[in-house]
């Protein structure tokens, strides 16, 4: 069973036992946290879909820890002034590994359409 979610104002897709770098979030290493914004829950061949989002469905995970990313180096130029500026950053991220993926809500149910006749106007 998966799921895809959203933290940090992104999306993610999660099954139990992935490993995911997110956006930063203010949780201590071991805990546990709870992500609720769950979009969309699939497996064994049906797919359900939130408006936006599922009640009560949610993705278990548990902080493996906090760090930086690599250095990205950004040089600034302005040309015929002979100016130049060199900058670095290094986003923050945090580590989770998914625990379980809870599947509660239901909303949309996503079946193969029947293909579908088209009219003919005489």
């Amino acid at each position: 069973m998966y799921a895809i979610f959203e933290t940090g104002g992104k999306q993610y897709t999660a099954t139990a036992g992935d490993v995911l770098f997110i956006e930063k979030l203010d949780v201590e290493p071991g805990q546990e946290i709870t992500f609720d914004k769950v979009l969309a829950v699939g497996g064994e061949g049906e797919t359900t879909f939130g408006a936006p989002y599922l009640d009560g469905a949610g993705v278990t995970a548990k902080v493996v820890k906090n760090g930086k990313g690599k250095k990205i180096t950004i040089l600034t130029y302005r040309p015929k002034k002979d100016s130049q500026r060199k900058m670095g950053h290094r986003q923050p991220y945090t580590k989770v590994e998914i625990l379980a993926v809870n599947a509660a809500g239901k909303k949309k149910t996503a079946k193969k359409a029947a293909p579908k006749a088209e009219e003919t106007a005489e």
